[in-house]
């Protein structure tokens, strides 16, 4: 999709500009630079109105794949580059991570607590001194 877009996006830029020159403007337009030619001869005695809805659509579909491309483009994520710096960077500190994490100490007075709480019932009865 992203790349078919692409095609399209830059078939609508040169469309735009040979229509963009193509149109008499104060200089005449690229028709008079090669060889004088009215542009009224190409298509009739409409031309001014064809060209200027020629722009008009290219226009509007330059903006749609514009708009459309950048939002396919932030879709897409990071270049590749960018990945395999993110990748690099994991591997570094899942090597290092291991070493520096300290063993977690063993919980010793859960097991008194349990030791002094199943004592008999005749040793708590017994005298006290």
């Amino acid at each position: 999709m992203y790349i078919f877009l692409m095609i399209v996006h830059v078939f609508v830029c040169f469309v735009l500009i040979a229509v963009v020159l193509l149109q008499a403007g104060r200089g005449g337009g690229f028709s008079e630079m090669m060889g004088g030619a009215q542009p009224q001869s190409i298509f009739g005695t409409q031309t001014n109105m064809f060209m200027t809805r020629a722009t008009e659509v290219c226009a509007v579909l330059f903006i749609v794949t514009s708009l459309s491309l950048g939002i396919l483009s932030t879709q897409r994520g990071k270049s590749l580059m960018a990945k395999g710096m993110d990748l690099d960077i994991l591997k570094k500190t899942s090597a290092i991570m291991p070493a520096q994490i300290p063993a977690a100490p063993v919980a010793s007075a859960p097991v008194a607590v349990a030791a002094v709480a199943t004592t008999s019932p005749a040793a708590a009865d017994a005298p006290k001194s």
